[in-house]
């Protein structure tokens, strides 16, 4: 789904962000990241990116370092001159090739990388890098907006103030109460709370007939419906009218953000994109325009 966004929006630079690579389950799906990554290299889709980076962090065996991100960066043949940021030296330099850091991703000078504290997220981080093409060049790609550490990085007075694009976690959530309401049409609700704090931590819905049967149970983390074949029925596609959160804005001869595969029911951690164009030299006679792409 994402080659047809890069065949329809053509970027001339792309930027891929993943959150929690390699799945939930770490060490048994970790495997299947190189084959992800090389099929990723040599698609069809990118054979016109002759330049690539790619920062995976797969030692999830370190919890005092793994953040579980992955960001890929893909600049097409006809870009000329894109360098990117060496926090070490605190200068830019010219990117040529493709280059994969996973077990050197902690020495590499050309990103920086924050944990957030583990009593809060003990799997989650963040991480900056920096890109300029000609003069003043392409925006910084910044970390998941999950705390203080965001900011940090991007008023750090170490370096000069750029532009910053911020990627995290961006949960879309359908239209619970109408979704509810239309897989409980004839049920009565029973509310649970907590004995201490009064806070409701479990809802029921039973059948107003039928020996009041238990229809949905709602609690932190759980959706349990009893009739689990209308989330299966033709992908869920009856649901699909409630998934609405997203609202596109867009502007074709600007900005484009929409999500990807729209007619598929993908729960709350859709993949989006953000494509741009963007002027280096903005009001300089020579400045040549540029198109953007990112992909959460």
């Amino acid at each position: 789904m994402a080659g047809r966004i890069v065949h329809t929006h053509k970027p001339h630079f792309m930027a891929l962000h993943c959150q929690e690579f390699g799945g939930k389950n770490y060490e048994a799906s970790m495997s299947h990241v190189d084959k992800f990554v090389k099929e990723l290299l040599s698609s069809d889709a990118m054979k016109e990116y002759n330049r690539a980076r790619v920062y995976l962090d797969e030692n999830y065996k370190s919890q005092e370092h793994f953040t579980a991100l992955g960001s890929f960066y893909f600049l097409h043949e006809s870009l000329k001159n894109i360098y990117q940021f060496d926090f070490k030296a605190k200068k830019y330099k010219k990117v040529t090739g493709k280059e994969i850091y996973s077990d050197t991703l902690e020495s590499t000078p050309m990103l920086e990388k924050e944990k957030f504290p583990q009593e809060y997220f003990p799997e989650v981080g963040e991480w900056a890098l920096r890109w300029a093409g000609g003069s003043p060049g392409l925006p910084d790609s910044g970390p998941p907006p999950r705390s203080a550490l965001t900011l940090k990085l991007i008023i750090d007075q170490r370096f000069e103030k750029v532009a910053y694009f911020v990627f995290g976690d961006f949960n879309f959530r359908l239209d619970s109460r109408s979704v509810v309401e239309t897989l409980c049409t004839k049920a009565t609700m029973q509310t649970i709370r907590a004995a201490d704090t009064n806070e409701v931590v479990k809802l029921i819905f039973r059948e107003s007939d039928n020996d009041r049967k238990v229809m949905l149970q709602l609690e932190k983390k759980l959706f349990d419906y009893f009739n689990q074949e209308v989330f299966r029925d033709n992908n869920g596609t009856a649901l699909l009218e409630f998934d609405k959160e997203l609202a596109s804005e867009n502007d074709e001869k600007i900005v484009t953000y929409d999500n990807i595969g729209p007619n598929v029911c993908m729960g709350d951690h859709k993949p989006v994109f953000l494509s741009f164009r963007i002027t280096p030299g903005a009001g300089k006679p020579s400045a040549h325009m540029h198109k953007c792409c990112v992909v959460q």
